[in-house]
């Protein structure tokens, strides 16, 4: 298969990767054949990026760091949760959910099993889903960075459960905002730009409130935001003075943010949200968790479609840990746009000179 933009579909073109709602259920099933309504209908929910079936790349299947099974549990029990809590009262800080610690422990316990049963954990998040969907899938992706990032510190069970409930439930805040606020494509005014940053007060002011919820990961709604050189809100901390906990939630806030269509500007490719952590370290995130974060992500998943700096267009078949930036890439389409009866394969790490300029 390949991960291709929605603008390159074309009518009779198979989905090959499930495609999930705002609920975590199945949209869209594998093997699918793509009318041009569907196509519409993928680009009017925001979902610019699918994976289809080609004979060229049948081989070529894209691994998530966790199941499908479990990513689909985990989204489906924050959007209970968040959903929930927006048709309670919106009494700050005294809204309750029974056993949300409990609960969460649980779905952060089965993404913690798939991530500890890798050898080697190279982070390509390949789940698809609808606009709508973002807050609840974005909570499960980073719990799935956060978890990486616990697992390589060398964090205990304790730690890690308290990392990752933070993790889960860090933007449980925003259930306190009109949902109009959510994903506003125009530019918001100080009013609401105001409100939408007391989430992060309201996050860790519903969290305390819960009795099997530690404070540590409380503490995760309200730091995620703060940054190393004090620009951050709700308190302008520094450096040390936001707990590592939070300083982990944040980053992997922002990474996936980055990589996500939004509806209000198009996603970053994993290379270039990267180049962006990098730029951004000791100034916004600790250098040296942005290094550790780094060296776990695939730059370029299995299955991107890439163009290389000699015109020719290709498919990251493989991916070596060692060298992130030079996978191996079948060549598909030659630099003239003839397309291959017979693709082959370049090692990126065995020719320096040819370089990924940018995916498609």
């Amino acid at each position: 298969m390949k991960k291709v933009h929605i603008n390159s579909v074309k009518p009779g073109d198979k989905i090959a990767k499930t495609i999930l709602s705002e609920t975590g259920h199945i949209l869209l099933g594998a093997g699918l054949e793509l009318s041009q309504r569907y196509i519409d209908r993928l680009k009017s929910m925001g979902i610019d990026m699918v994976y289809i079936e080609d004979k060229n790349t049948d081989d070529i299947i894209p691994e998530d760091v966790i199941s499908d099974t479990t990513r689909r549990k985990a989204v489906e029990t924050v959007y209970k949760t968040m959903t929930s809590l927006m048709d309670q009262p919106k009494v700050k800080g005294r809204a309750s959910v029974p056993d949300i610690g409990k609960t969460f422990r649980d779905v952060f316990g089965t993404i913690l099993g798939d991530l500890s049963g890798r050898k080697e954990v190279l982070i390509n998040l390949a789940n698809l889903h609808s606009l709508d969907g973002y807050l609840f899938h974005h909570s499960v992706n980073v719990a799935v960075l956060a978890g990486v990032i616990g697992l390589a510190k060398g964090y205990n069970r304790n730690q890690l459960a308290d990392l990752g409930v933070g993790a889960l439930l860090f933007d449980i805040g925003m259930t306190m905002l009109p949902k109009e606020l959510w994903n506003k494509k125009t530019t918001l005014n100080p009013e609401e730009r105001a409100r939408v940053e007391n989430h992060t007060e309201d996050g860790f002011n519903i969290l305390r409130y819960q009795y099997d919820v530690s404070l540590l990961s409380a503490h995760c709604a309200l730091q995620h935001h703060e940054r190393y050189n004090g620009s951050g809100y709700p308190r302008k901390l520094q450096k040390n003075q936001i707990h590592e906990y939070a300083q982990i939630v944040g980053m992997a806030d922002v990474y996936d943010a980055l990589t996500s269509h939004r509806s209000y500007r198009q996603h970053y490719s994993p290379n270039e949200a990267t180049e962006y952590l990098f730029a951004a370290g000791n100034s916004l995130f600790d250098l040296e968790l942005v290094r550790l974060f780094v060296k776990h992500i695939a730059v370029y998943p299995v299955a991107s479609t890439v163009v290389l700096n000699t015109g020719q267009i290709g498919v990251v078949s493989r991916v070596d840990p060692a060298a992130v930036h030079r996978p191996t890439v079948r060549i598909v389409q030659e630099r003239d746009g003839t397309p291959l009866a017979s693709p082959y394969e370049i090692d990126l790490r065995n020719h320096t000179s040819i370089v990924i300029t940018r995916t498609l």
